[in-house]
């Protein structure tokens, strides 16, 4: 997830710099999520994995 997240913010910078300010936009929102959903995955992993080896 944190990948699609990655390339989202790629094709975003490309996007921006080639002057496509609404497709930049979009995919800077979608990066946004994408990371925030994988930094919520992370953290429920962590602490799943903290409780199940105590």
């Amino acid at each position: 997830m944190l990948h699609y997240a990655v390339i989202f913010f790629v094709i975003a910078l490309i996007a921006a710099l080639f002057g496509f300010t609404g497709i930049a936009a979009s995919a800077v929102g979608i990066a946004k999520i994408l990371f925030i959903v994988f930094a919520v995955l992370a953290v429920a992993s962590f602490l799943f994995g903290l409780i199940k080896k105590g």
